[in-house]
Protein backbone atom coordinates (compact mmCIF):
# COMPACT_ATOMS: atom_id res chain seq x y z
CA UNK A 1 0.00 0.00 0.00
CA UNK A 2 1.47 3.33 -1.09
CA UNK A 3 1.21 6.12 1.45
CA UNK A 4 2.32 8.92 -0.89
CA UNK A 5 -0.31 11.68 -0.90
CA UNK A 6 -1.14 13.00 -4.36
CA UNK A 7 -3.73 15.33 -5.83
CA UNK A 8 -6.96 13.33 -6.05
CA UNK A 9 -7.52 14.15 -9.74
CA UNK A 10 -4.74 11.81 -10.89
CA UNK A 11 -6.62 8.76 -9.58
CA UNK A 12 -5.02 5.37 -10.11
CA UNK A 13 -4.24 5.49 -13.83
CA UNK A 14 -0.47 5.03 -14.19
CA UNK A 15 -0.21 7.48 -17.09
CA UNK A 16 -1.91 10.15 -14.94
CA UNK A 17 0.17 9.29 -11.86
CA UNK A 18 3.41 9.58 -13.87
CA UNK A 19 2.27 12.87 -15.42
CA UNK A 20 1.26 14.23 -12.00
CA UNK A 21 4.44 13.11 -10.24
CA UNK A 22 7.01 14.04 -12.89
CA UNK A 23 5.56 16.90 -14.95
CA UNK A 24 2.39 18.73 -13.92
CA UNK A 25 3.14 21.92 -12.05
CA UNK A 26 6.90 21.64 -12.38
CA UNK A 27 8.37 24.80 -13.95
CA UNK A 28 9.22 24.36 -17.64
CA UNK A 29 11.72 26.71 -19.28
CA UNK A 30 12.63 24.69 -22.36
CA UNK A 31 11.09 26.32 -25.44
CA UNK A 32 10.42 23.02 -27.24
CA UNK A 33 8.56 21.66 -24.20
CA UNK A 34 6.65 24.94 -23.80
CA UNK A 35 5.61 24.69 -27.44
CA UNK A 36 4.63 21.03 -27.10
CA UNK A 37 2.41 21.81 -24.13
CA UNK A 38 0.80 24.74 -25.94
CA UNK A 39 -0.13 22.48 -28.85
CA UNK A 40 -1.31 19.61 -26.64
CA UNK A 41 -3.42 21.88 -24.41
CA UNK A 42 -5.04 23.28 -27.55
CA UNK A 43 -5.66 19.76 -28.85
CA UNK A 44 -7.49 19.01 -25.61
CA UNK A 45 -10.19 21.63 -26.26
CA UNK A 46 -13.53 19.88 -25.70
CA UNK A 47 -11.87 16.62 -24.62
CA UNK A 48 -10.40 15.14 -21.46
CA UNK A 49 -6.70 15.59 -20.75
CA UNK A 50 -6.17 11.84 -20.44
CA UNK A 51 -7.31 11.48 -24.07
CA UNK A 52 -4.48 13.77 -25.16
CA UNK A 53 -1.99 12.28 -22.72
CA UNK A 54 -2.56 8.80 -24.16
CA UNK A 55 -1.91 10.18 -27.66
CA UNK A 56 1.12 12.31 -26.76
CA UNK A 57 3.75 9.93 -28.18
CA UNK A 58 1.77 9.71 -31.42
CA UNK A 59 1.65 13.52 -31.51
CA UNK A 60 5.40 13.72 -31.01
CA UNK A 61 5.95 11.45 -34.00
CA UNK A 62 3.27 13.04 -36.20
CA UNK A 63 4.42 16.61 -35.45
CA UNK A 64 8.16 15.97 -35.90
CA UNK A 65 8.94 16.14 -32.19
CA UNK A 66 7.05 19.44 -31.98
CA UNK A 67 9.77 21.16 -33.96
CA UNK A 68 8.16 24.48 -34.93
CA UNK A 69 10.72 24.99 -37.72
CA UNK A 70 9.46 21.82 -39.42
CA UNK A 71 5.80 22.41 -38.60
CA UNK A 72 5.67 25.83 -40.31
CA UNK A 73 6.49 24.06 -43.58
CA UNK A 74 3.52 21.68 -43.41
CA UNK A 75 1.52 21.80 -46.61
CA UNK A 76 -1.90 20.44 -47.58
CA UNK A 77 -0.46 16.97 -48.23
CA UNK A 78 0.97 16.87 -44.70
CA UNK A 79 -2.34 18.13 -43.27
CA UNK A 80 -4.14 15.29 -45.11
CA UNK A 81 -1.62 12.81 -43.72
CA UNK A 82 -2.29 14.13 -40.20
CA UNK A 83 -6.06 13.94 -40.73
CA UNK A 84 -5.66 10.26 -41.56
CA UNK A 85 -3.47 9.55 -38.51
CA UNK A 86 -5.61 7.62 -36.02
CA UNK A 87 -3.00 8.18 -33.31
CA UNK A 88 -3.85 11.87 -32.92
CA UNK A 89 -7.02 13.92 -32.67
CA UNK A 90 -8.06 14.30 -36.28
CA UNK A 91 -9.58 17.76 -36.29
CA UNK A 92 -8.70 20.01 -39.24
CA UNK A 93 -9.06 23.23 -37.23
CA UNK A 94 -6.80 21.97 -34.43
CA UNK A 95 -4.18 20.76 -36.91
CA UNK A 96 -4.27 24.05 -38.83
CA UNK A 97 -4.14 25.90 -35.51
CA UNK A 98 -1.00 23.97 -34.51
CA UNK A 99 0.69 25.00 -37.78
CA UNK A 100 -0.35 28.64 -37.29
CA UNK A 101 0.88 28.50 -33.70
CA UNK A 102 4.26 27.15 -34.87
CA UNK A 103 4.71 30.21 -37.09
CA UNK A 104 3.66 32.62 -34.34
CA UNK A 105 5.77 30.78 -31.78
CA UNK A 106 8.86 31.32 -33.93
CA UNK A 107 7.98 34.99 -34.42
CA UNK A 108 7.58 35.37 -30.65
CA UNK A 109 10.96 33.71 -30.08
CA UNK A 110 12.51 36.09 -32.61
CA UNK A 111 11.01 39.10 -30.82
CA UNK A 112 11.67 38.09 -27.20
CA UNK A 113 14.74 35.86 -27.52
CA UNK A 114 12.81 32.81 -26.32
CA UNK A 115 9.22 31.80 -25.69
CA UNK A 116 10.27 31.18 -22.12
CA UNK A 117 11.15 34.88 -21.72
CA UNK A 118 7.84 35.90 -23.27
CA UNK A 119 5.47 33.64 -21.34
CA UNK A 120 7.16 33.63 -17.94
CA UNK A 121 7.20 37.44 -17.77
CA UNK A 122 3.46 37.22 -17.01
CA UNK A 123 4.32 35.74 -13.61
CA UNK A 124 7.51 37.78 -13.10
CA UNK A 125 9.52 34.61 -13.83
CA UNK A 126 8.34 33.07 -10.54
CA UNK A 127 5.57 30.45 -10.17
CA UNK A 128 2.35 31.54 -8.51
CA UNK A 129 1.88 29.35 -5.43
CA UNK A 130 -1.75 28.65 -4.62
CA UNK A 131 -3.03 26.88 -1.51
CA UNK A 132 -5.87 24.65 -2.68
CA UNK A 133 -7.11 21.67 -0.72
CA UNK A 134 -9.87 20.33 -3.00
CA UNK A 135 -10.49 20.14 -6.73
CA UNK A 136 -13.55 22.38 -6.44
CA UNK A 137 -11.29 25.18 -5.15
CA UNK A 138 -9.20 25.28 -8.34
CA UNK A 139 -10.47 27.83 -10.87
CA UNK A 140 -10.88 27.09 -14.57
CA UNK A 141 -9.67 30.59 -15.43
CA UNK A 142 -8.17 33.58 -13.68
CA UNK A 143 -7.79 37.25 -14.59
CA UNK A 144 -4.18 36.44 -15.54
CA UNK A 145 -5.16 33.56 -17.84
CA UNK A 146 -7.75 35.93 -19.37
CA UNK A 147 -4.99 38.47 -20.06
CA UNK A 148 -2.52 35.95 -21.50
CA UNK A 149 -5.25 34.47 -23.69
CA UNK A 150 -6.26 37.92 -24.94
CA UNK A 151 -2.64 38.86 -25.66
CA UNK A 152 -1.99 35.59 -27.54
CA UNK A 153 -5.20 36.06 -29.55
CA UNK A 154 -4.02 39.55 -30.57
CA UNK A 155 -0.83 37.98 -31.91
CA UNK A 156 -2.97 35.43 -33.81
CA UNK A 157 -2.48 32.22 -31.81
CA UNK A 158 -5.28 29.63 -32.08
CA UNK A 159 -6.93 27.39 -29.49
CA UNK A 160 -5.70 29.51 -26.59
CA UNK A 161 -8.85 30.46 -24.71
CA UNK A 162 -8.55 31.37 -21.05
CA UNK A 163 -9.39 27.85 -19.81
CA UNK A 164 -6.72 26.33 -22.09
CA UNK A 165 -4.21 28.95 -20.97
CA UNK A 166 -4.89 28.32 -17.29
CA UNK A 167 -4.39 24.58 -17.88
CA UNK A 168 -1.18 25.48 -19.73
CA UNK A 169 -0.01 27.59 -16.79
CA UNK A 170 -0.68 24.67 -14.44
CA UNK A 171 1.03 22.14 -16.71
CA UNK A 172 4.17 24.25 -17.20
CA UNK A 173 4.50 25.24 -13.55
CA UNK A 174 3.71 28.91 -14.01
CA UNK A 175 1.17 28.23 -11.29
CA UNK A 176 1.39 25.55 -8.60
CA UNK A 177 -2.11 24.15 -8.12
CA UNK A 178 -1.09 20.91 -6.45
CA UNK A 179 -3.17 20.38 -3.32
CA UNK A 180 -1.38 21.54 -0.19
CA UNK A 181 -1.19 17.99 1.16
CA UNK A 182 0.31 16.62 -2.08
CA UNK A 183 3.95 15.53 -1.96
CA UNK A 184 4.71 17.49 -5.17
CA UNK A 185 3.37 20.70 -3.63
CA UNK A 186 5.78 20.31 -0.75
CA UNK A 187 8.67 19.51 -3.15
CA UNK A 188 7.97 22.62 -5.22
CA UNK A 189 7.40 24.99 -2.33
CA UNK A 190 10.36 23.56 -0.45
Amino acid sequence: MCDIKRCSWCGDSQIYIDYHDKEWGRPVHDDRKLFEMLILEGAQAGLSWITVLKKRENYRQAFDGFDPHKMVRYDEAKIQQLLENKGIIRNRLKIAGAITNAKLFLETVEKYGSFDSFIWRYVDYTPIINRFEKIKDIPATTPLSDKISKDLKKIGFKFIGSTIIYAYMQATGMVNDHFTDCFVYRELVG
